[in-house]
């Protein structure tokens, strides 16, 4: 009976115990639990920072790279390996000793972050210097192209004006149509059934600044219909062929000449009404006449 009393207390104590034990690692359990959920919100938030300072960085990269061409390579390069670090940071779980390694590869890269654009600053710096001086040079280049080409403009325009001088000139410029005796000797008509040539005559006036020498003279005669009368010579210029009635070469030196161009008449061209006559020496028209026939 004694035994067995003894038993009981034992057992009852023994449950005693493993309740209080059992008691002391709910709590425990519950306190580990809340202190690890404390700790796990404590990393993500590291984390969270760790990220905000990484993207700080990567910005104050991006702004440096757009405003500096110098060093572009080392920014770009270290930029990539915050951008990489970032990329780690987002794919593992937080702990300890991940937030400690991370704390210390950004201590580093803001180091790096320091020096880089202390040498950025001094090479903008002396970029800048070195701009003032190109701009002074261009402006200074600049004034005299200006003044380069105020010349040249002044020089192109006495050569316009030399060369609108020089270019010959006539003067008395009449056409009219002639019959052509035996003899040789033409002689005026204005009847259209009676003519055989055109006959344009006109004075080149002296001029000192023309150049002397053979001189080629074109004439072109066109009816009341708008047809060319006359040979139909093509010549080649520069700007492209012109058909001409006539044309004649003449010695000028640079005194009064008179000069008559004859351009044939072919029946079938003349017909009552007003004609046009041009001369030209060579491509340039010096002058123009009308003349009537019936």
């Amino acid at each position: 009976m004694m035994t067995e009393k003894k038993n009981n207390t034992a057992l009852k104590v023994l449950i005693g115990v493993l309740a209080v034990a059992l008691i002391g690692l709910i709590i425990f359990t519950i306190k580990f639990y809340n202190e690890e959920k404390e700790n796990t919100a404590i990393l993500k938030k590291e984390k969270a920072a760790i990220e905000n300072e990484l993207n700080e960085l990567i910005v104050k990269y991006d702004e440096a790279i757009a405003e500096n061409q110098i060093m572009d390579q080392d920014l770009v390069n270290a930029r990539h390996r915050i951008n990489m670090l970032l990329d780690s940071v987002k794919e593992y779980e937080a702990n300890l000793v991940l937030i400690t390694r991370y704390r210390r590869e950004i201590g580093n890269l803001k180091a790096e972050k320091e020096r880089l654009f202390r040498v950025v600053d001094s090479l903008s710096a002396r970029n800048r210097q070195m701009e003032m001086t190109i701009d002074s040079t261009q402006t200074e280049l600049f004034e005299k192209t200006r003044l380069s080409d105020s010349l040249q403009l002044k020089n192109t325009d006495l050569s316009n004006k030399i060369d609108k001088a020089s270019r010959l000139k006539i003067s008395n410029l009449r056409a009219e149509g002639v019959i052509v005796r035996n003899s040789g000797k033409l002689v005026e008509n204005d009847k259209t059934r009676r003519i055989d040539k055109i006959r344009t005559c006109f004075t080149i006036t002296s001029n000192e600044l023309a150049d002397a020498g053979d001189k080629k003279i074109y004439v072109q005669v066109y009816n009341p219909e708008n047809e060319l009368v006359g040979d139909k010579i093509p010549v080649e210029h520069d700007g492209g062929i012109m058909v001409y009635s006539a044309e004649s070469t003449v010695y000028y030196e640079n005194n009064e000449l008179d000069v008559c161009v004859l351009a044939n008449a072919l029946e079938n061209k003349l017909i009552e009404g007003i004609y046009k006559a041009y001369v030209y020496n060579d491509a340039t028209l010096i002058g123009t006449a009308s003349f009537r026939l019936r």
